[in-house]
């Protein structure tokens, strides 16, 4: 499916602006409990990093564009704990409105962490080795498959149908179009192909490079 977050190449979004040396990781206070409410959703759910992507990916315009960045982790994690029947559809709305009306359980006192239990263990990362040998080469010309699945993909709209030159084999990693929806980790390799700004957005305006990371999914021989 073609997500909402896959932006690159259009227009209408304004300038970028340059970070700022001094800018703290959380400008606000509420920002870092989004972070952390995320991350607990992925465990309570039984998502992984790329099932919240494909999370992100299906939310509507207002969810994702005029809440913020940790605006739409939030509406995210809330999709996530729906998929995974953690809630039920609405039940986060309906306890807001019993709050807004006040209806609510004063809390009691919070539970202190058991330092017995065992902590969580560490993910363990998307790279993966595989057996076989890389289907294409530095110095290659590629073409993008032009394809749009139904289902997630983080194949950019903008390269689609697009050829490029192959500048870098980087190790194989876990596919997150089928990790998404647990169809299996299919680890393939990645390449980093260059495109030129005019081949994909036409003979007008500058003359740069574009480099973006493909899955070898994503590839097929191009000249």
């Amino acid at each position: 499916m073609d997500g909402i977050a896959d932006l690159g190449g259009t227009s209408g979004w304004g300038p970028v602006s340059p970070p700022r040396a001094d800018e703290p990781v959380f400008p606000e206070p509420w920002q870092g409990r989004a972070t952390a409410l995320t991350i607990l959703a992925i465990r309570l759910s039984g998502r992984n990093i790329d099932a919240f992507r494909y999370a992100q990916d299906r939310l509507d315009r207002a969810a994702y564009l005029d809440q913020g960045y940790f605006g739409r982790w939030l509406n995210a994690a809330e999709l996530m704990l729906v998929d995974g029947a953690v809630l039920a559809p609405g039940e986060l709305d309906a306890r807001a409105r019993d709050l807004r009306d006040g209806h609510f359980e004063q809390p009691g006192e919070p539970a202190r962490p058991d330092p017995s239990a065992p902590a969580w263990p560490a993910a363990p990362g998307s790279l993966r080795t595989v057996d076989a040998a890389p289907a294409f080469a530095v110095g290659q010309w590629v073409r993008t498959k032009n394809s749009s699945p139904p289902g997630p993909t983080r194949l950019p709209g903008y390269v689609r149908g697009q050829v490029g030159v192959v500048e870098v084999v980087q190790p194989a990693a876990v596919f997150p179009d089928t990790n998404a929806q647990f169809q299996g980790e299919n680890p393939q390799y990645v390449y980093s192909v260059r495109f030129d700004s005019h081949e994909l957005w036409g003979e007008h305006g500058d003359s740069f490079a574009v480099t973006v990371e493909l899955f070898e999914n994503y590839l097929e021989a191009g000249s």
